[in-house]
């Protein structure tokens, strides 16, 4: 018999949209021939449905589905509970992949629900997810390691009542030009670069509109470069080679990331001094650090010096036609396919003990 995989797309965070074009990728890869897709999507309102197949995500009519189905958190069943006009039905589900990305999808909330349902699942688990989305903890963590990464200052939403202090804060610490980010948003939603003290009040504001805590940080000048990793548990981590985003704007935002055709993506470029192996080797120390398992694509900053500065981690990488994170394993020569493979494998071997 074939096991069932259910893929958990959309979600409530402001990169659905982006959830919705990965996961096109990561379900067409699955092989059907050992596996039965259950697709699962998440409206903008938080509202689950059954999707019946790759084709409606693409037109975006998966939305009109009429078939709720969630995951039940009891551990005795390990199913989906799908119901319309007063039927239910369990569909038993032997693994999960949340292809979700941003709050409600990558920062613990859904693997919660699996780590109750006892369902093995892909990707990093409830703490590693948590801290790993939050970029305020991901930076106390890795202050620990002595790893460079960029001064900040973390802001609270609450201390912008008086502006005028929270500006002192920053400039106290910082100088212009600074990025303001939400400390618990992903894809660059929310982020502002600020070149004096009127667009730092415009860009905390911006960033506040997205979560209760702020990250403003110094300015690094460098190639972005991104690094994906695999592994965790018994599995020895490993790390890729590296990746160079080529931004069309002054820095990769939301709009430059997804929708300008001019930013693009090398992989393997020439890098200063040792820079590529010191990223290698930083990646799979801050995946470890946060207790990660199954993947995650962890992104630095190489000065013109060759200094390597951490930037931030993500636990569930864009699979989008242009995203990183399979496009590194795929010139490691690990293609879609077998990549999507191995993260299954991996996700059962979630509850291994022995």
């Amino acid at each position: 018999m074939k096991q069932t995989v259910a893929v958990i797309f959309g979600g409530q965070s402001s990169e659905h949209e982006v959830s919705c074009m990965s996961v096109v990728n990561v379900a067409s890869q699955i092989d059907r021939e050992k596996y039965d897709v259950l697709l699962i999507g998440i409206t903008k309102e938080g509202h689950w449905v059954k999707v019946d197949s790759v084709e409606s995500i693409q037109d975006g009519t998966w939305k009109e589905s009429r078939v709720g189905a969630v995951v039940s958190p009891d551990a005795t069943e390990k199913c989906v509970i799908l119901s319309q006009e007063g039927q239910v039905e369990k569909r038993r589900v032997d693994v999960a992949f949340p292809v979700l990305h941003g709050l409600y999808g990558e920062d613990g909330t859904i693997q919660g629900i699996f780590e109750l349902a006892q369902i093995p699942y892909v990707g990093c688990g409830v703490l590693a997810s948590a801290v790993s989305m939050d970029k305020l903890f991901t930076k106390i963590i890795v202050d620990d390691l002595g790893i460079r990464q960029a001064q900040y200052v973390p802001v609270r939403r609450e201390e912008l009542h008086d502006m005028e202090a929270a500006e002192n804060k920053v400039e106290a610490r910082l100088s212009y030009p600074v990025f303001v980010k939400p400390s618990n948003a992903g894809s660059s939603r929310g982020v502002s670069k600020a070149e004096n003290r009127e667009e730092l009040a415009a860009a905390l504001k911006e960033a506040a509109r997205h979560d209760s805590k702020i990250l403003v940080e110094e300015t690094i000048v460098g190639h972005e470069v991104e690094c994906a990793v695999f592994g965790g548990g018994k599995t020895p981590v490993r790390a890729s080679g590296v990746g160079e985003v080529l931004a069309a704007a002054d820095f990769y935002d939301f709009d430059a990331k997804y929708y300008n055709p001019e930013s693009r993506t090398v992989v393997n470029p020439p890098l200063p001094g040792n820079a590529a192996e010191e990223i290698r080797t930083d990646a799979v120390k801050i995946f470890k650090a946060v207790d990660g398992y199954g993947l995650s694509r962890v992104d630095f900053f190489v000065k013109e010096s060759g200094e390597v500065v951490f930037n931030e981690i993500n636990t569930m990488p864009g699979f989008t036609a242009i995203s990183m994170y399979p496009m590194l394993w795929e010139a490691a020569g690990m293609d879609k396919k077998a990549l999507v493979q191995a993260l299954i494998d991996h996700a059962f071997a979630r509850y291994d003990r022995g």
